[in-house]
């Protein structure tokens, strides 16, 4: 009854590694699409407390629209010299007073350009851009 004898020559002498590559790209290609679509938060931060401290400094937010009409903290501003004057109002109380420009998608890059000329000219000097993140 040679049937139920095993010879040493059947068993397996190489591993097959075709479906473990197979199955390392599909986790490659899952990973990169869904990392793609994650957008990542802000660096986590644990801030000490503090019993005492500085007030958070004021911000100036200025806001420009598609037609070129400037408003500063959400009033709608005359002209540059009301520009001018607020801000310099405003650096005469906080020296080391931050700016946020809001222009829309749509400004003109001149109106852009004029408002920091103004802004520049009396003394402010922090100026930031806000943006919205990206989709």
């Amino acid at each position: 009854m040679a049937a139920g004898k095993l010879t040493g020559d059947d068993g397996i002498h190489e591993i097959n590694v075709t479906p473990l590559v197979d199955v390392t790209l599909v986790l490659l290609v899952i990973f990169m699409v869904t990392a793609k679509m994650m957008s990542p938060p802000a660096l986590p931060l644990d801030l000490p407390q503090a019993a005492t401290g500085d007030e958070t400094q004021t911000v100036l937010v200025v806001g420009i629209d598609a037609s070129g009409r400037v408003t500063a903290d959400g009033a709608l501003l005359a002209d540059d010299d009301a520009l001018r004057a607020l801000a310099t109002e405003r650096l005469a109380q906080e020296p080391e007073l931050r700016t946020v420009l809001q222009a829309s998608a749509s400004a003109s890059h001149g109106d852009v350009v004029h408002v920091l000329d103004a802004l520049r000219g009396v003394g402010v000097v922090r100026v930031g851009f806000a943006v919205d993140p990206a989709p």
